[in-house]
């Protein structure tokens, strides 16, 4: 350890390197479950922090409510004495790192949300000690660490009375945005490099050490403020190159050229390009949302987004671009949207996943409806409608089967799981509206197919 480490920063980094720190992870969600069982497999001792108490029953049981993520992930951590999780936020002064995952959603103006930073980070506070290093990872603004995370933990501390804290020397600080995809097999929480960025050269270090226990690559950049724009600069590469490819669909479109095989095409050139594929919409939590963090940001230092915040606006019209197919390739059939029946096949925003956030389906589902359409839909991963924030529905998903395939004046294509039977689509739909290139491969379908 460094001579100029205090003598809190080395009894901490003593800990982390003997394996005797315990790590406290708050919001065991797509983000902190999966980081818990890195750790966990690390050799750590893990606390886990949630507000949802049915988080707290379902992990005790070994029962894994993120289904992608396997049973065998839950089992084996309520199996272990070194994993445990609660509800009672009064022991966050247990652990001696805590990593913050929780949600940073925009308001309805796309403004960011900081609700849920805002109050961890007072939870923190009110039970702060000396020698804890605490880690946002919720994807934010660049100086939020620093301008809102620490202002109010440090204000909560001086509240609650838990004396005089100074970064660097008694607390420690960074900022390690999360990088979880969700379904994606090839890259986990263990093997996709870990950016860390302190508030000064020792909190990096100490975070730095803490991943090392649980990620394969960690990566120290020189502070918090240049990983949390890292984060946003990752997210607004992808909304924007999506859009991109959503704008040019229905370019070409009017001009009777398949999306798909141009981005086919364009792919062999081995360098100088990466293709990005056309969609109903964005789904998730990172790629909907992040980007309007850094616009939002940069309004307050007087910059205009144009570029960004023209993305967005493409990205958000593509479910409205989805019902207008369907209601143009109805209207060919000489019907109405009004009163056709029409089944939505896939609510989760990816493939292979039951993750509904901020999913495209759901306002597909609302326009159509909206328009007088009996609507109903299909996800295997997702058995009933979930409770979201704008949209309510009173649905559960219903079988394709030759009875409700051809009961259906309509089918639309949000999500295309591996699970899904194609054929079946193909052989009993009359039409499909098709905006995954999900019906590429099936030769001479009995239903007409449009791409949208």
């Amino acid at each position: 350890m460094s001579t100029t480490m205090t003598n809190h920063a080395i009894e901490l980094g003593d800990k982390i390197k003997n394996k005797t720190a315990v790590i406290g992870i708050v919001g065991l969600g797509y983000v902190g479950l999966p980081l818990a069982d890195a750790l966990h497999a690390g050799g750590l001792r893990v606390l886990g922090f949630d507000v949802d108490p049915a988080k707290i029953t379902n992990l005790e049981q070994g029962v894994n409510y993120l289904k992608h993520l396997g049973a065998d992930m839950t089992e084996r951590l309520s199996a272990s004495d070194r994993f445990e999780a609660t509800t009672d936020f009064q022991r966050l002064d247990e652990p001696d790192v805590i990593l913050v995952c929780v949600p940073t959603p925009v308001g309805t103006h796309l403004e960011p949300d900081l609700t849920y930073v805002i109050k961890t980070a007072e939870a923190i506070g009110a039970r702060l000690r000396p020698a804890q290093l605490v880690v946002l990872e919720s994807t934010t603004y660049p100086g939020t660490t620093t301008g809102d995370f620490i202002p109010a933990m440090l204000q909560a501390a001086k509240q609650h009375n838990r004396g005089e804290f100074k970064l660097g020397e008694n607390l420690f600080v960074a900022f390690s945005p999360e990088r979880e995809d969700p379904g994606r097999k090839s890259h986990t929480t263990t093997t996709i490099p870990k950016l860390v960025g302190g508030t000064d050269p020792v909190s990096t270090q100490l975070a730095c050490d803490a991943y090392k226990h649980g990620v394969t690559e960690v990566v120290p950049v020189r502070s918090a403020e240049v990983a949390e724009a890292a984060k946003i600069l990752e997210n607004v590469f992808r909304a924007v190159n999506i859009a991109l490819v959503n704008e040019l669909k229905t370019v070409f479109d009017t001009m009777g050229i398949d999306v798909w095989e141009v981005i086919e095409a364009a792919s062999t050139k081995p360098f100088g390009f990466m293709p990005f594929y056309p969609g109903p919409g964005l789904g998730g939590h990172c790629i909907p949302i992040d980007p309007f963090y850094l616009t939002w940001k940069a309004r307050e230092h007087g910059c205009v987004t144009r570029f960004i915040e023209l993305a967005g606006e493409i990205n958000r019209q593509m479910p409205e671009y989805v019902v207008e197919k369907t209601a143009e390739a109805l209207n060919d059939d000489e019907k109405s949207v009004k009163g056709s029946n029409i089944i939505v096949v896939g609510l989760a925003y990816k493939p292979n996943v039951d993750d509904t956030r901020e999913t495209p389906a759901a306002e597909i589902i609302e326009l159509l409806a909206q328009r007088g359409a009996k609507v109903s839909y299909h996800d295997p991963h997702v058995p009933s409608f979930p409770n979201m924030r704008n949209y309510k529905f009173d649905m559960h998903s219903v079988p394709l089967d030759a009875g409700t395939l051809g009961g259906a004046d309509c089918v639309v294509i949000v999500t295309d799981h591996a699970v899904t039977d194609w054929q079946a689509i193909a052989d009993h739909a009359k039409l499909v509206i098709d905006t995954r290139n999900a019906m590429a491969h099936i030769e001479n379908p009995n239903a007409r197919i449009v791409k949208a």
